[in-house]
């Protein structure tokens, strides 16, 4: 029993870190994921309360539980990806109002291709995120998920899937804050281009408009950092109110 203990431990704690942020990106080599991976696995097994029972367990029950334990680490690892995307996401709706939607570049992080504004709004998040022990965070979210559920218990899958699309409406909301003042600049800039165009019929709007967009969003993206380090202790509240723990 004390061998499938383990293997439960080590499937949530598996699960969890390989979707979720920073220990998920590809940037870290894999020898150092699984040796964190082996290494939180043991020490969770050891301090952490057991839900398995010590009678004869079937080969199906077994599975079962090994899937219930690897959906618990999906669900929850989604969760603080959804919020953790929110600064990237605020960045993409930026850019596509700069008229930079079609910059592409690599992200190093994922390697995947991003855009070049989206990224660097997520980088340094990230530092900031980094500099304030939010990976700590992120360990004490998978530690805290056995004190409500021992290895072998689960919540609801219904609840999960809740906790889910709540989660992602949740960031869609704190996107469309986030980058709401500099949509309504836009808007604004917007409408005086087009009196513009009524006024001056001769004037090339479009040859204008650009660099006065581009201009405007690097100027109102600045003015965005400050909410950038602020939105760390609302991704800790947020991950607080999300999460079923």
């Amino acid at each position: 029993m004390k061998m499938l203990a383990f293997t439960l431990v080590l499937t949530r704690v598996s699960a969890f870190l390989l979707v979720a942020p920073v220990f998920s990106w590809k940037i870290i080599p894999v020898r150092i994921k699984i040796a964190l991976t082996l290494i939180m696995s043991v020490f969770l097994a050891m301090t952490m309360p057991s839900g398995v029972s010590n009678e004869k367990i079937s080969a199906i029950e077994i599975t079962i539980l090994i899937c219930n334990e690897a959906t618990y680490g999906f669900a929850i690892a989604l969760v603080a990806v959804l919020i953790f995307s929110v600064i990237k996401l605020s960045g993409r709706i930026i850019e596509r109002q700069m008229g930079l939607a079609m910059a592409q570049t690599l992200d190093p992080l994922t390697g995947e291709s991003g855009q070049p504004l989206g990224m660097l709004l997520e980088m340094i998040f990230i530092l900031l995120f980094l500099s304030a022990n939010g990976h700590h965070m992120l360990l004490m979210i998978i530690s805290k998920s056995y004190e409500s559920f021992p290895s072998g218990t689960i919540p609801e899958i219904s609840q999960l899937l809740e906790t889910v699309v709540k989660t992602g409406q949740t960031m869609l909301i704190i996107c469309l804050r986030l980058a709401g003042p500099i949509l309504a600049a836009f808007l604004a800039l917007l409408v005086i281009l087009a009196v513009l165009a009524r006024m001056l019929p001769d004037m090339n709007i479009l040859f204008i408009s650009m660099p006065l967009r581009v201009g405007m969003g690097l100027m109102m993206t600045g003015m965005m950092f400050p909410f950038i380090n602020q939105f760390i202790g609302e991704f800790a509240k947020w991950m607080g109110k999300l999460l079923p723990l």
